[in-house]
């Protein structure tokens, strides 16, 4: 059947969301809520597809929330620039040095991974990890099934469950975008009505 495969993905996508382990979304609302009274920022890293999510997601954040939210991904000349001088693995931790991170703060990691240090896979989300953890900033993540270096070691971790082992990079970066937008939407968070919300009010 030519639609047997769209049944399947839509039906996997099914299962993800049942799957979900809300204790930890809820840790991660409260932590970004906590991060708000103090007056803290938050930084999204991703690579790839997720970087692309890392700009959405500050919109969000910013318009929707109120928090004070940046992504060094959003300025490609300082990103390339940093990756040509320093080399990629670096990038983000020297973005958040000169971004003086300080303990008030929050890195947001949006990652399929999660980093892998043996693999060297997304090594410049373990280093900027690293950088949080030394300054005290708290480290939260969405990632995909593995969980990788970021479901280790950060405060609160989301952790996407698998629906395809051969799909788990576009599920994992589809919802990325249905949790930050969960996130947003919370009350504790949400501090601005959305447009097309407030239009038919």
């Amino acid at each position: 059947m030519p639609q047997q495969f769209i049944k399947q993905y839509l039906d996997e996508a099914e299962q993800i969301i049942k799957n979900f382990d809300v204790e930890s979304i809820d840790n991660l609302i409260n932590l970004l809520a906590e991060a708000r009274n103090k007056s803290g920022r938050v930084f999204v890293l991703g690579i790839g597809g997720s970087a692309a999510n890392a700009s959405h997601m500050v919109n969000d954040l910013r318009k929707i929330t109120g928090l004070e939210a940046y992504t060094p991904v959003d300025n490609v000349s300082e990103l390339t620039a940093r990756t040509n001088d320093h080399g990629f693995e670096s990038v983000f931790s020297s973005w958040l040095e000169t971004s003086k991170l300080k303990p008030e703060d929050v890195i947001f990691i949006l990652s399929v991974g999660g980093g892998h240090a043996e693999k060297k896979v997304s090594v410049n989300l373990i280093e900027a990890i690293s950088f949080a953890k030394q300054v005290g900033a708290k480290v939260v993540g969405i990632v995909g099934p593995k969980g990788g270096h970021t479901a280790e070691t950060a405060d609160v971790c989301v952790i996407i469950p698998e629906g395809h082992p051969e799909r788990i990079t576009p599920h994992s970066e589809s919802f990325q975008a249905v949790i930050w937008h969960l996130v947003v939407s919370d009350p504790r968070l949400k501090a601005a009505q959305t447009k097309w919300e407030s239009m038919a009010k």
